[in-house]
């Protein structure tokens, strides 16, 4: 079977509201699940371009960037071909938009407090990228306070 690699874009999309933080999620109805906007580059876009993109379209969000925070590699097949997958994300902070401007990628687009965001998520490997964003979030609250 033949194998290519890709490399994808995304981000953790967060708020701060009433003492906590919550993140956005794109989902689907049938079969249920939750995941982290993400998505390919264009031709001579950046990653960090295409993870803006991604999540402007997907969830209708518009944000800037804060920091990296990890990569996650998956495997899958489609239409014969074995796919190896990396996904760069970044974290996120909100500065406008809103989710019921998302494309149609997706059926929904919510924000969740993220402790629950952590929970529903779909794959466990997206919610290692949400326990970083946790742990850069809490990093810079230490930091101001300090």
């Amino acid at each position: 079977m033949k194998t290519v690699r890709d490399l994808s874009a995304g981000g953790v999309v967060y708020r701060r509201r009433d003492g906590q933080v919550d993140v956005v999620l794109v989902g689907r109805r049938q079969p249920p699940r939750w995941s982290l906007p993400k998505g390919t580059p264009r031709r001579s876009e950046s990653l960090e371009e295409a993870a803006l993109r991604e999540v402007r379209e997907e969830t209708g969000i518009e944000a800037r960037l804060v920091a990296p925070l990890l990569d996650i590699e998956y495997w899958f097949t489609l239409a014969g071909i074995r796919h190896a997958k990396t996904v760069r994300f970044y974290l996120m902070e909100a500065i406008g938009g809103d989710t019921a401007r998302h494309d149609h990628e997706y059926d929904l687009s919510e924000w969740f407090p993220l402790a629950e965001a952590k929970r529903i998520l779909s794959y466990r490997n997206e919610q290692k990228v949400l326990e970083c964003a946790e742990s850069t979030l809490e990093q810079q609250r230490i930091e101001r306070a300090g």
